[in-house]
């Protein structure tokens, strides 16, 4: 289990605030890191030689090399133990979760797991599972399917967002992350088959948690589960929408045409 040390500096989620979230207090030592936010630390670091011609890493030293020509965040598992605090000696442990090749339309699918553990003084802080799907290359021409229209049902709160060049530049250089998918349109377009940049999946996740904290302060965050359902492209509008449930609330992207963008589950 390859472990990393970062002590957690101001500078990422000031970055990140200033960016996404200019409500939320300036970070300062001692504090406590919003949900979500542990993303924005232990950014990749595989070498520039190990990566794919996507920017994405094929050796990691944590998963097996998987040849296919496509890498894809599919959604996150998180356990939140205790908070991390801004100066807090971190030690992330990093392990090769489920591996499962599958079949669908587009053809073979690998999807692979990755298991991470966060600890303070040798205590289980957080603890996640990030869930990646590797493709075949996007077939010329093809459409890709539509998606699925978010569930019907009242919300408590709503709020809408659309993200800029600039967001996606930035998030990309806080995590180190090089998917040309993310910056680089020819590729987005010929390569991925997308009418825009994406949006990255691991911001959405962030930017939900963030909702969840400006409209419902007082619900705790014990467990998250995040799952992507669909693209989300540069500029187009995105409605977060929440609403409470029995054992904590759900959040939702919903795109213009109420279709299901990603969806994620708070347990308390």
């Amino acid at each position: 289990m390859p472990a990393r040390v970062e002590n957690l500096g101001t500078a990422p989620a000031a970055a990140y605030r200033g960016t996404f979230a200019p409500a939320v207090p300036i970070p300062v030592a001692g504090g406590a890191l919003p949900p979500g936010w542990e993303g924005l630390y232990f950014p990749f670091d595989t070498p520039l030689a190990e990566l794919r011609p996507d920017g994405s890493p094929a050796r990691d030293g944590i998963l097996p090399e998987i040849e296919l020509p496509r890498r894809m965040y599919a959604g996150e598992d998180t356990v939140f133990h205790a908070p991390l605090r801004y100066g807090d000696r971190v030690e992330q442990l990093a392990s090769a979760g489920a591996v499962v090749e599958k079949t669908g339309r587009s053809g073979r699918l690998v999807f692979a797991d990755i298991s991470r553990e966060y600890r303070v003084d040798g205590r289980l802080a957080i603890e996640s599972t990030w869930h990646d799907v590797f493709l075949e290359a996007a077939p010329e021409g093809a459409e890709a399917r539509p998606p699925a229209s978010a569930p019907d049902g009242p919300a408590d709160w709503s709020e809408t967002v659309a993200l800029d060049a600039r967001q996606l530049f930035r998030f990309s250089a806080i995590t180190f992350n090089t998917h040309r998918i993310h910056y680089d349109l020819d590729w987005a377009r010929d390569v991925e088959g997308l009418a825009e940049l994406l949006v990255h999946g691991p911001l959405l996740r962030i930017l939900l948690l963030d909702a969840v904290g400006r409209n419902d302060p007082h619900l705790g965050v014990r467990a998250f589960s995040y799952r992507s359902h669909a693209p989300v492209l540069l500029g187009v509008p995105i409605e977060l929408r929440g609403r409470r449930t029995a054992d904590g609330a759900e959040v939702l992207a919903v795109g213009t045409a109420g279709e299901l963008l990603a969806r994620g589950t708070v347990t308390t």
